[in-house]
């Protein structure tokens, strides 16, 4: 079993993507900004490989304006020896990635202009994994569409557009129910009549079900008949609904009891699960941490140095209790270990934890910083205390002294990311 997150690593130094505006958008600029977003991708690659991460999805946003006549560069061309070489990476590890179409990717759509770009967008986003010179258990996911007034009309349309596509696009593609409009039933008929692998989202299934009300496992197992061989294990997304947000808003973080439940009701190792979460990749971390068998006591530490400065500002009694955790090392868990966790993110703080907390950090920068430095750091407190400035200015300060000073532990904190 493989447990991933989408596209985006945070607390993770040089792994951000970069994009510009269409007028800006040269071939000098996009060129530029293809091999930083390659470099990017790069360094998420190593990041996941060194947190055993085996399951990723890359963004859209890879290549700018990747599918649209105003990139028309050859980039697959350009930049074939970087793409191999991450590729290399992936099949090496054993990990397996996916890119998902954006909800503008609508293949059944009743104007035609807005088809030949669904189709020109699959052609992109497979270009993307065929350039990795990956196999075909590498996926991309697309969403049916609208409805149109006619549903059955529109799964037909689906169904006549989905000729259109290239054979290489169509040895890539899977299809997810959505939270609207195609249930999983119906996602499933289409996913049988046409040999299509199906994947089955949790949430979307609990805010639009069929008429037929089976358990979760039930059309899971249904969509597992979609998977072939060469499509790899099959794959399903996960993710817990947002608190207090519109139906169909994921939440900021993975709780791990909900997902342990869910995790044991497969009671299968043959089946890939992609979370959909706000925090993606520490999401990803805990749940890893938590299915895993004789985890390692340093790997839960090395969780705690990430966490503390995130946990002291917003609950000194949580991470009081953490340090109280951590110190009993034959009935450490990692389960309780990320439900003190989890208690501690659910409070927001006050003008007094964050003051504490940005101390603490303070603390370890103070040694090398300048007289100048110093004068500055206790007048950006002063001006936080005097509600003339947010937290976020303090912050951002030690964060700019921690990057001069290198101070690799605090960066690699989550106290300026969450």
């Amino acid at each position: 079993m493989r447990i991933g997150y989408a596209c985006k690593t945070l607390g993770v130094l040089n792994t951000d993507m970069k994009s510009c505006i269409l007028k800006n958008a040269s071939k000098e600029r996009i060129i530029e900004l293809t091999k930083h977003n390659l470099a990017a991708l790069n360094n998420m690659i190593d990041y996941n490989i060194e947190n055993n991460i085996k399951l990723f999805r890359i963004s859209s946003d890879l290549i700018p304006f990747g599918s649209s006549a105003v990139n028309n560069i050859k980039w697959w061309e350009i930049f074939s020896e970087e793409m191999k070489f991450i590729g290399n990476k992936i099949k090496k590890s054993n990990m397996r990635v996916s890119v998902h179409p954006g909800q503008y990717t609508v293949l059944n759509s009743n104007k035609i202009n807005v088809v030949q770009k669904a189709v020109e967008e699959l052609v992109y986003h497979t270009r993307i994994l065929d350039s990795l010179n990956i196999n075909y258990a590498h996926k991309v996911v697309l969403h049916i569409g609208g409805a149109y007034d006619n549903k059955r009309l529109s799964i037909e349309r689906f169904i006549e557009n989905y000729k259109l596509l290239p054979d290489n696009v169509k040895r890539r593609l899977v299809i997810e129910n959505d939270d609207k409009i195609y249930n999983i039933k119906e996602v499933l008929d289409i996913g049988l009549k046409l040999n299509i692998p199906v994947i089955f989202d949790n949430l979307h299934n609990k805010i639009n079900s069929p008429e037929q009300k089976m358990r979760e496992l039930y059309w899971i197992e249904q969509c597992k008949v979609t998977w072939k061989k060469e499509d790899g294990n099959q794959k399903i997304h996960y993710s817990q609904q947002a608190e207090h947000k519109k139906i169909g808003s994921h939440s900021d973080f993975i709780s791990i009891n909900q997902f342990i439940n869910f995790y044991e009701m497969l009671s299968r190792n043959d089946i890939d699960i992609m979370l959909e979460v706000k925090d993606k990749n520490l999401s990803c971390v805990k749940c890893i941490n938590c299915t895993t068998k004789e985890l390692k006591i340093n790997e839960l530490e090395e969780e705690y140095r990430k966490y503390k400065y995130t946990i002291l500002e917003r609950s000194h009694f949580t991470y009081e209790k953490l340090i109280e955790l951590l110190k009993d090392k034959e009935e450490l868990s990692a389960i309780s270990f990320y439900n003190l966790i989890e208690n501690g993110l659910k409070n927001e703080g006050d003008s007094n934890s964050f003051i504490n907390a940005a101390t603490h950090v303070w603390d370890n920068l103070k040694s090398d910083a300048t007289e100048k430095e110093k004068v500055n750091f206790f007048k950006y407190l002063e001006r936080y205390k005097n509600q003339n400035t947010g937290i976020r200015t303090v912050k951002n300060y030690l964060k700019k002294l921690a990057v001069k000073y290198d101070h690799n532990y605090l960066l690699n904190s989550l106290y300026f990311y969450i």
